[in-house]
């Protein structure tokens, strides 16, 4: 594993419509590798021709987005209080007494994500018992209400302030979704020996608002193939029942089934289970009752697109802990890698 990689890609910060730096890692260590170009939504577009093909070569598009939850500020109070809009699917019981940047147009500043409640010695039991909110969390940046109307403008990105961390053969940090999604593009793509199809690595912006820069590209692109690069539910942990864990870490490289918004096509499945079978790659198969990847976009698109995802197992989803097995890391690259060398082989069509 590329460690330097996979900690300069989750401690790099970008929120939906924010998402140059990442964009910029992914430039930089492709380069020489694929051709490049950005459309006016921010997707970043990596382009490996073809090293051999008989004739056309099918168009297969590779999708992992750039983008991480977080928030940005919507209200800066006579205080100096921040209140935020939050961008993706937070979940408040997680967003407690956590430590912030708040990135102005001069740099990060340092912030406390704090919930407006009493303290702990104060609150009644009826109090104590209430459903959090997420509309009331603010950030304390430590500037006073004229300083931080001065130095913050309305829109300034908020994110998680987290640095990688290993914890033997598990690497944990705020946003693996979906940076160690981009990860497995980028070493993939290095990887690759022969293959006979164009491949469109696209670093896609605004997934976790709605799967919107995958739906952009997709269409300009209109690819033969689309396979997704996402994160997914490893659920092997106390208190969940084992029909539940959808998949676990160290278990291999996720070939998705379903989730709510797609169905894989059965016959691109069939194609990755018989490369990691026929390679020895180790993998298991996901089928995920709620959540989507940039692949549910796509495949709606010009009458239909062979679409798939491929995940990499995680748990903690949608906090600042969200963890990875180096393994299943592996497999995933080695797995598109090998895929992609293949893909030309693939009939995909019904009778």
């Amino acid at each position: 594993m590329n460690v330097d990689l996979l900690r300069r890609l989750t401690e790099a910060h970008g929120v939906p419509g924010q998402e140059d730096l990442i964009r910029e890692i992914v430039r930089d260590e492709l380069k020489g590798v694929c051709e490049f170009s950005t459309d006016s939504m921010g997707n970043l577009h990596c382009v490996k021709k073809a090293t051999k093909s008989g004739g056309t070569a099918k168009k297969l598009m590779i999708a992992a987005h750039m983008d991480e939850i977080g928030f940005v500020v919507k209200y800066i109070d006579d205080k100096g209080f921040l209140r935020l809009q939050p961008l993706g699917g937070w979940d408040p019981r997680q967003m407690n007494s956590q430590r912030v940047f708040v990135h102005t147009k001069e740099g990060a500043r340092n912030g406390v994500l704090m919930y407006g409640t009493k303290p702990k010695h104060m609150l009644s039991d009826a109090e104590a018992g209430k459903k959090q909110d997420v509309a009331e969390f603010f950030v304390d940046t430590g500037l006073s209400g004229e300083e931080a109307k001065a130095k913050i403008r309305l829109g300034d990105m908020v994110t998680m302030n987290r640095t990688l961390q290993q914890m033997g053969d598990l690497y944990t940090c705020k946003c693996m979704d979906d940076r160690v999604g981009v990860y497995v593009m980028i070493e993939a793509m290095k990887a690759l020996k022969d293959h006979e199809v164009d491949v469109y690595g696209i670093a896609t912006v605004q997934e976790e608002i709605g799967l919107r820069g995958a739906a952009s590209s997709g269409w300009s692109v209109a690819p033969d193939i689309c396979v997704a690069l996402d994160i997914t539910l490893a659920n092997d942990i106390p208190g969940i029942p084992e029909p539940d864990h959808v998949t676990k870490l160290g278990a291999g490289a996720a070939i998705k089934f379903l989730d709510s918004s797609l169905i894989c096509h059965p016959k691109l499945v069939e194609h990755f289970r018989t490369v990691a079978e026929d390679k020895k790659i180790k993998y298991q198969i996901e089928i995920l009752s709620a959540g989507g990847t940039d692949a549910g976009a796509v495949q709606r698109l010009h009458g239909g697109i062979p679409s798939i995802t491929l995940s990499i197992p995680t748990r903690y989803v949608h906090t600042v802990n969200e963890t990875v097995h180096q393994g299943d890391v592996d497999a995933c690259v080695e797995l598109l890698a090998r895929y992609i060398e293949d893909a030309h082989n693939g009939d995909y069509s019904y009778r």
